[in-house]
């Protein structure tokens, strides 16, 4: 029999998933890639797995992968898609098919599916990146066959399938809507969020923090410490990736920090209307630009701010392991080596302040930039400056006069 791996998570797509592939004559291999997703007995979803003839399952434990090689580069662009959301779900599923293609190669697997539907982001992501790593690989993405989906039209085809080969998921026919997390955000999409004109904030049962309504009445500071654009320690102690990104969670969260309501252009074409919550990623975006604000020249800087929106719009799309992209790391690194010192955040009810910066790569000259007199900056140059500045207009302005 050819055998397969499965990104397996044990709710009820990828459990049906399991039983079509069996159907479908394959050797199925589980991988539940640990991201950080929060209270699942993870051993209790390996034994559903092999319970159900799985050949194989196991948990590949990527969280500090996560943070350090996929997240915090993104950070360092400060790459926002459309200019409000942090890519949460996005950075992370080229990981997911990385750890999926690892045991693919390992057990000999000829084929690599996923549970992502044929009108989503996800798709794109788990296939462009498999393309890339395994380039020989079969992708099943059983909701794009045409022969899984006309024997689930719905959920509960679904959950009839799994009660006849007594696969146990937790499901209901009707969901307000679904949600997807790890411990960078959880989204939330789907079922009554599809309607733009509802309040999704108020709707969603938002599982990092609180609401800024019920957040504390004072403000909390806290100070980040980074070294070449990376997050390294909090309140002055020392943390690896993933514990500065949990830390800062709990601290953002237990302050209304970081939640949004958008309607996105998906990379397949069509809008879609998703709330996100980010707290401590939010939180070190704010405390990384307030760094870069100290520390980058005013051209480098902006060169990083044009180039920006085209790396988010990579990683949403899911060309993380293209040339280009590995281009764009490499000069953000480079980028990044002066980004280095601490900034001291203050969180109040759902915002942020910066509360203070420094950094013994500082370019803030205040003598330069004092507005009292006397200082290193004499004001008479600027005389020359502007008039070669307005060299070419003046000359336009000679030969063709404008009317105003």
């Amino acid at each position: 029999m050819p055998s397969c791996v499965l990104a397996y998570s044990g709710g009820l797509d990828t459990s049906v998933i399991l039983g079509w592939l069996q159907d479908e004559g394959y050797d199925v291999h589980c991988v539940y890639v640990d991201l950080g997703q929060p209270c699942e007995d993870r051993e209790a979803i390996l034994k559903k797995a092999t319970d159900h003839d799985a050949a194989s399952a196991r948990i590949v434990d990527v969280r500090e992968e996560l943070c350090r090689d996929f997240a915090f580069p993104v950070l360092q662009w400060q790459a926002k898609y459309e200019g409000i959301y942090l890519l949460g779900t996005s950075i992370a599923r080229p990981l997911i098919s990385k750890a999926c293609l690892e045991v693919a190669r390992e057990v000999g697997a000829v084929a690599y599916a996923h549970g992502a539907t044929g009108k989503g982001n996800d798709q794109c992501r788990f296939q462009l990146a498999a393309e890339a790593l395994e380039p020989n690989v079969k992708v099943l993405a059983p909701w794009r066959i045409a022969k899984f989906r006309e024997m689930f039209p719905g959920r509960t085809e679904m959950i009839d399938y799994c009660d006849a080969k007594k696969i146990p998921v937790k499901a209901s026919i009707a969901k307000p809507y679904s949600s997807d997390e790890n411990c960078l955000h959880i989204s939330y999409e789907a079922g009554a969020l599809e309607d733009p004109n509802v309040n999704g904030v108020a709707m969603v049962d938002f599982g990092m923090g609180v609401s800024p309504q019920e957040a504390p009445d004072k403000t909390e500071e806290v100070t980040v410490g980074f070294e070449a654009g990376v997050p390294v320690s909090v309140n002055g102690t020392p943390l690896s990736p993933l514990a500065v990104v949990e830390e800062m969670n709990k601290i953002a969260g237990r302050n209304g920090v970081g939640r949004i309501d958008i309607v996105e252009n998906r990379f397949v074409g069509m809008k879609s209307r998703g709330v996100y919550e980010a707290p401590g990623m939010t939180a070190l975006y704010a405390a990384h630009l307030a760094m870069e604000q100290l520390t980058l020249d005013r051209d480098l800087v902006h060169l990083r701010d044009r180039l920006s929106p085209e790396v988010a719009e990579m990683v949403y799309y899911g060309f993380w392991y293209v040339p280009k992209m590995d281009a764009l790391l490499a000069f953000i690194r480079e980028a990044q080596k002066a980004v280095t010192g601490e900034v001291t955040l203050g969180l109040y009810k759902g915002n942020l302040e910066i509360h203070g910066r420094t950094s013994p790569n500082s370019l803030y000259d205040a003598e330069i930039a004092s507005m009292e007199g006397g200082g290193s900056y004499d004001q008479t140059d600027a005389e020359g400056f502007l008039r070669l500045q307005g060299l070419p207009s003046r000359v336009i302005g000679k030969v063709q006069p404008r009317k105003y």
